[in-house]
């Protein structure tokens, strides 16, 4: 349930409201709104329980959520969740334009890449140091020299840098590189590293699993908000259909869903979605027309040289028009792109 404070609530109502729900058998998390306090209580609640919290000193309203998913839905928090890093909004009126390599591969291949996502008014950088492949002879990354030189190129064109985590013992390494931790699909349901994420300062990316539901999407960034994170953003990758003429199955009906249901950020990645980088353009201009908050795109200098998921990566030039029809499309939709 959701306890919604009156207006003139004090800290000691709060903590009274937070006490009764410890004695029900149920753990309390508190949101500070602008104008009023949440209080939202997970597991299943009885009527009897509900009436009583309505009697106590400066409950506005007690509201009974249908849904598994509590920190995440609208019921606990109606206004959109903006994220800021650095100069980037993400969840306001200006979209995200995230792009970069799969994998840092090289420094000149990274500081390349960088520097074209800055030309085509990209406004956060995306690579990979940390690889989950499905062949154990894929490429794997380079690891904490890949972060290295993403970092560098991050801090050279002042972009927000958003990379990979696999495991729960990169976490402490990681944080001193990045701006943004990314949950794969892989890792969607790896409970115990949304755990420790959800304990760090940083903003997460949480990406959908390949077959997972929306529902379960939404409980994964459940296990995240209730350790006290709430900058997650959802991210829309494509999901595992029996269609086989693309890498995955873009799933544009999962953006308004989200945004309805939720105040999280939602992201598209049309790269990985579709594993074509001629059917990027297309699914990236539909995913901003359904509501996205930004783009996740793949760019390579030089896609037939790539360690990793070239025919997804768009060129540079490529990634310039790409940004001029979504500055199109995001003012019929109320939205701008720098």
């Amino acid at each position: 349930m959701i306890i919604v404070m009156k207006q003139a609530a004090s800290e000691e109502d709060v903590e009274k409201v937070k006490s009764k729900a410890i004695e029900q058998g149920h753990e309390p998390l508190t949101i500070f709104g602008v104008e009023r306090t949440v209080v939202a209580v997970s597991g299943k609640v009885i009527e009897d329980n509900r009436a009583i919290m309505r009697l106590l000193d400066n409950v506005h309203e007690v509201i009974p959520i249908g849904r598994p998913y509590k920190l995440a839905s609208r019921s606990y928090k109606e206004e959109n969740t903006q994220i800021k890093i650095k100069d980037l909004i993400i969840g306001g009126s200006e979209l995200a334009l995230i792009a970069g390599p799969d994998s840092a591969e090289t420094k000149e291949q990274t500081l390349e890449t960088a520097e074209a996502v800055v030309a085509a008014g990209g406004n956060g950088l995306r690579g990979g140091a940390f690889k989950p492949r499905t062949s154990p002879y894929s490429f794997q990354g380079l690891g904490e020299d890949g972060l290295k030189m993403l970092k560098e190129a991050s801090d050279i064109n002042n972009l927000p840098l958003f990379s990979e985590i696999m495991d729960t013992q990169h976490l402490s390494m990681m944080e001193k590189y990045v701006d943004v931790l990314q949950v794969g699909a892989r890792n969607m349901q790896n409970f115990k590293l949304l755990e420790a994420v959800g304990e760090s300062k940083l903003p997460v990316l949480l990406k959908r699993g390949m077959s997972a539901t929306l529902e379960e999407l939404l409980l994964a960034s459940e296990y995240i908000l209730a350790r006290g994170n709430e900058n997650v953003m959802l991210c829309e990758r494509g999901i595992r259909t029996y269609e086989t003429a693309t890498r995955n199955t873009f799933d544009v009906n999962a953006i308004p869903f989200l945004k309805m249901n939720s105040h999280l950020p939602v992201i598209a990645d049309p790269s990985h979605a579709t594993g074509d980088s001629k059917l990027v353009e297309p699914v990236a201009l539909a995913a901003i027309a359904a509501g996205a908050d930004g783009l996740l795109i793949e760019i390579h200098p030089r896609p037939d040289e790539a360690l990793c998921d070239g025919p997804q990566a768009l060129v540079p030039t490529q990634l310039n028009e790409l940004s001029k029809k979504v500055s199109s499309i995001a003012k019929v939709v109320g939205r701008t792109l720098n």
